[in-house]
């Protein structure tokens, strides 16, 4: 009996890193060099390398307590096109929760309109979302772009060249690229309204088909449309030491793409 108790409790304690990592604050790697700076307690006592914590626990960096309160999800999702990221059912259009179906609460931030498609991230933890998202970041998100017209080479440097008014803005200077006859590989650190479709139209031509293939390190890859994958292991480590040093004020909550 002791020793199952025993068991228990040694599943119930989490290493310091992990319970940081797990609780949004930041990698694991950087969770160690925040206790070797003196800078986590945990039950008031300044933390040690490789010490672990059990429920209870009051850990606190820089003196401001956190917690796991809840599973951190982060999804990868494929959103095909007719379907909105927005909660509103007044138009009685299908919400990519409703596609979901998720066991447990999860929103999106970073949108996709209904005409666009692809890679969405989906999250019940709106901080690591933010970081992402907030053009203040400069973090990448890659698209693939069918217009209606050749690409010349005009439409690849006025988009690439920055300038372009989407409403009281203009675009950054940007990464495009022709991968075909009618068809663009466009990078973007800005989420600007309709911001794609907005840069096509002042170049004279018109999105036929928009489609979000990465966001930083995560990639679509081979998700159907509707499908979701998890993020986790090593893919979610990447993005924490992507994002240190990241801000995570709100983000707007335009219709991007």
């Amino acid at each position: 009996m002791q020793k199952e108790f025993e068991e228990k409790e040694g599943r119930a304690q989490v290493r310091l890193n992990k319970y940081l990592s797990e609780a949004g604050v930041c990698s694991r790697r950087e969770a160690d060099r925040l206790v070797e700076g003196g800078r986590v307690t945990v039950n008031g006592q300044k933390a040690l390398i490789g010490m672990k914590v059990k429920p209870g626990d009051k850990v606190s960096v820089d003196g401001k307590t956190c917690a796991i309160e809840e599973e951190m999800i982060l999804l990868a999702v494929n959103k095909p096109v007719g379907v909105v990221c927005t909660t509103d059912k007044r138009w009685g259009d299908r919400t990519v929760e409703e596609m979901l179906n998720y066991p447990k609460r999860v929103f999106s931030v970073g949108r996709l309109d209904k005409n666009s498609e692809g890679l969405l991230l989906m999250t019940n933890h709106g901080d690591i979302l933010n970081k992402i998202m907030r053009a203040g970041n400069y973090h990448e998100k890659e698209y693939l772009v069918t217009i209606d017209r050749p690409v010349t080479e005009e439409i690849v440097r006025k988009m690439a060249g920055g300038g372009i008014p989407v409403l009281d803005q203009v675009t950054r200077p940007c990464k495009v690229e022709k991968t075909g006859k009618y068809t663009l590989r466009i990078i973007l650190t800005q989420g600007l309204n309709r911001q794609i479709r907005r840069m096509c139209e002042y170049c004279g031509c018109r999105v036929m088909r928009l489609r979000r293939v990465r966001i930083m390190n995560i990639l679509l890859g081979n998700l159907r449309p509707g499908e979701y994958r998890k993020i986790t292991g090593q893919e979610i480590e990447t993005l924490y030491d992507m994002l240190r040093g990241s801000v995570s004020e709100p983000v707007q909550r335009g219709r991007k793409g």
